[in-house]
């Protein structure tokens, strides 16, 4: 089970989950291109295309920086032409780049509703559409969502109509893609995380310093993905993952490394079905 030689397509990577994928990929020898915004520092966000591409050089991989606004048709096909023409094609594509803002419709200006679903629903949209030709040369070709199961229920939409819709709109891209895309071999697949995740976005939009103690770290979701880029794409096709879950699948018992502080109780992510049960417990260690 390795990735080495393989080429990912990873959006917003210069941080968080995006880059946590991206070093467990370079750590069997993968070729990443990390198209992302911040190719300057930001006040608030850790970490550049450059910063990220150095890490990955570092634990082993191969990189290509990429200052990419995936809300620009031209730009993101410049990026991936520029990707398969560097590292001879593209076998992965992980849709990762996201905008969020959890406000009731009031609240929402119309700039941030179409920010969301140009990122979000758009941009997954665009980045697979452009990557396809070169998806379909590949050996084992996978597409990765960073979206939620299609748990379509009032709860998850009454408080954020906006961010929600923008959302699972890249889940429906996944639930359209997989029926698409089966002939031609290329698997798409989500993942969503059990818990929050300790990154930028909830540190500064969601819930400050006490949720990022509640959080895992972003590894979980880098070692679920890097598990569903070795199954065969096409019989892995088409499913909405939890990461927690289909770890324990894999057979891996042990979650607790993966808190970020494990005196501190999790904190269950959005758009959980309410029947999918946690395979460890989320309540503190110890």
């Amino acid at each position: 089970m390795s990735l080495s030689g393989k080429t990912l397509f990873i959006t917003g990577a210069s941080r968080g989950i995006g880059l946590a994928i991206a070093l467990r990929a370079a750590a069997d020898g993968a070729n990443v291109a990390i198209a992302a915004k911040t190719a300057r520092p930001h006040p608030k966000l850790e970490g550049t295309i450059f910063t990220a591409a150095e890490a990955i050089e570092k634990a082993g991989g191969k990189a290509l920086p990429l200052e990419v606004d995936i809300r620009e048709e031209a730009a993101v096909k410049e990026a991936v032409a520029k990707t398969a023409e560097t590292f001879g094609g593209i076998d992965i594509v992980v849709n990762n780049a996201s905008a969020i803002q959890l406000t009731k419709t009031p609240d929402t200006e119309m700039r941030r509703f179409d920010l969301m679903h140009q990122v979000n629903t758009r941009g997954s949209f665009l980045v697979t559409k452009t990557a396809l030709p070169y998806l379909e040369k590949a050996e084992n070709p996978h597409v990765l969502m960073l979206s939620p199961p299609l748990d379509i229920t009032e709860k998850w939409f009454a408080p954020h109509v906006a961010y929600s819709l923008a959302k699972y709109g890249m889940s429906l891209c996944v639930l359209g893609f997989a029926g698409e895309f089966r002939p031609k071999g290329i698997a798409v697949n989500a993942l969503w995380p059990r818990t929050t995740i300790a990154t930028a976005a909830i540190k500064n939009v969601v819930g400050g310093d006490a949720m990022m103690r509640a959080s895992r770290k972003p590894d979980i979701l880098a070692d679920a993905a890097w598990r569903i880029f070795q199954k065969p794409s096409r019989e892995f096709t088409g499913n909405f993952l939890i990461d927690d879950t289909f770890l324990a699948g894999e057979g891996v018992s042990d979650f607790d490394h993966y808190r970020v502080d494990p005196t501190v109780a999790l904190q269950p992510d959005f758009f959980l079905p309410d029947d999918s049960q946690p395979p460890a417990s989320l309540k503190p260690v110890g």
